[in-house]
């Protein structure tokens, strides 16, 4: 029903979309442009492309995955259009000791992981394992071919490992 709204050009597809994918697609954006209003910016374009492009989309069952190559690439364009901006960082209080338990420190080591990780290969990242798509929409998403997806997730899982102090002999799941 929502790709067929869309078609209509029924202003309520895409609550529809936000409702159903906005979640989604916000935490993709968020994890490559590692900006929240930047990310917010990203899902607002998804669905503005989303209501402009509705009639290229032939299956129901596709839109997802359309709408997390919709957003990859809208995020990875904004930090093209963004590489010679220079972030100043604010440094939070550091936590006191105890403060974090393993998960939570984990997790922070996984995120700076990621950030290290240049802007195509974190979104391989985090359409594969945030996501979960197959590596052959993962690779359509990006415009590669699946071997070069699956070697730069090959790749950043070695880094990923390495960040979090991890033995790098450990085969990945899902890669």
């Amino acid at each position: 029903m929502t790709v067929e709204a869309l078609r209509r050009r029924r202003p309520e597809a895409l609550e529809d979309l936000l409702g159903t994918y906005g979640r989604e697609l916000q935490a993709v954006a968020y994890l490559i442009t590692r900006d929240r209003a930047d990310a917010e910016d990203v899902v607002v374009e998804t669905l503005l492309t989303a209501f402009d492009k509705a009639g290229s989309i032939r299956d129901e069952r596709a839109l997802r995955a359309w709408l997390l190559r919709v957003a990859t690439n809208h995020a990875l364009q904004l930090r093209r259009s963004q590489a010679r901006i220079v972030r100043l960082h604010v440094v939070p209080d550091a936590p006191a000791p105890g403060d974090l338990d393993r998960h939570s420190e984990d997790r922070v080591v996984l995120m700076h992981g990621l950030a290290d990780l240049p802007p195509r290969t974190r979104a391989a990242v985090v359409l594969r394992y945030y996501a979960d798509l197959p590596v052959e929409d993962v690779a359509a998403a990006l415009g590669k071919s699946p071997n070069t997806i699956k070697t730069q997730l090959r790749e950043a899982l070695v880094m990923l490992r390495a960040a979090l102090g991890e033995p790098a002999t450990v085969e990945a799941r899902h890669a």
